[in-house]
């Protein structure tokens, strides 16, 4: 019996650690985000606009104190002294503001079923936009999933009179922001400090004229507002940061998988929490979209076929 290589032992038991932690991270990450219409329905008498300002404001020292933990200063240094840098990082700063923005609107107005509807679109929005602007080949089972998410579209179009263009922002915004987040040369956790921090300049400017017009509602006589405010930041940047870990950590079919735990809370506190209406047609655009993103994780996640040694061509 052949004994193990020197070190394989080892080596596996610290792979199997650092994936437990990735899943954790992940996990934690996740349920933040399948939580938070809980945490951003508190703040619905709050106008969106402020509750967004407030969570890039609050965000900025979480993330200042990440980076100086890990040490990573320096590559905010290299960013900054490069103008492409600075401009992407801009525009998906913007991107993700608008994301947020229509997100935190949506819940505080009852339409959660739209944004968990929006966040299940995201990862087929996703393949269409590679499939256009990269030129990547899919699969016929991936066609079949993009289409059953536009027929999913038409029908919520037909049932509500009108595009369902909640769910269609929040899927295509955070769809362009992952495509183009992906080109930024410098880590998640880095990114998303420098996202907030030019954004934390047009966001400290517009609280700062609600102030002055008497129209904010972080003010001494609302401690209450006051801490909800404070408490967006930790509510933005805890789960962002701990997917930046965990996804470090992890495979990418396991963070595959996992993507959904958050638009299934979602979905479930909208209807069982909220009480917000789910019509029959909404129903069938949900399991048309469920089935498209079966099909899709089948066939992103399925072994590749092993290729046949019987095609002639020399081993």
């Amino acid at each position: 019996m052949n004994a193990e290589p020197a070190g394989t032992a080892p080596a596996q038991q610290e792979a199997d650690r650092a994936a437990t932690r990735g899943f954790l991270f992940a996990f934690s990450a996740y349920s933040l985000w399948g939580f938070l219409p809980l945490f951003l329905k508190l703040v619905d008498h709050i106008p969106a606009a402020e509750v967004v300002a407030h969570r890039i404001i609050w965000s900025i020292p979480i993330a200042a104190a990440v980076l100086l933990a890990l040490g990573r200063t320096a590559d905010i240094k290299a960013a900054i002294r490069s103008p492409r840098t600075l401009a992407l990082a801009a525009l998906t700063a913007t991107l993700i503001s608008v994301n947020w923005g229509i997100y935190v609107w949506a819940i505080a107005a009852g339409r959660t079923v739209e944004g968990a509807l929006g966040y299940y679109i995201n990862p087929l929005m996703s393949i269409a936009l590679g499939a256009i602007f990269l030129g990547e080949r899919l699969k016929p089972v991936q066609l079949v999933a993009v289409a059953l998410a536009v027929v999913a579209v038409l029908v919520l179009t037909v049932e509500a009179g009108g595009m369902p263009w909640i769910s269609l922002a929040l899927a295509t915004s955070f769809a362009i922001y992952g495509f183009l987040r992906k080109t930024l040369p410098i880590g998640p956790s880095q990114g998303f400090f420098l996202e907030v921090s030019i954004l934390g300049i047009p966001s400290l400017a517009y609280v700062l004229w609600l102030q002055m017009h008497g129209t904010s509602h972080f003010v001494w006589s609302q401690p209450e507002n006051m801490l909800l405010l404070v408490l967006c930041g930790p509510a933005t940047a805890v789960p962002l940061m701990l997917y930046g870990f965990g996804a470090r950590l992890l495979k990418f079919s396991t963070i595959g998988i996992m993507q959904y735990m958050a638009p299934t809370m979602v979905f479930l506190i909208a209807v069982f929490v909220f009480h917000e209406p789910f019509s029959v047609w909404k129903m069938v655009a949900f399991l048309l979209i469920w089935v498209g993103l079966a099909l899709y994780s089948w066939s992103v996640f399925r072994p590749a076929p092993r290729e046949s040694t019987s095609s002639g061509i020399a081993g």
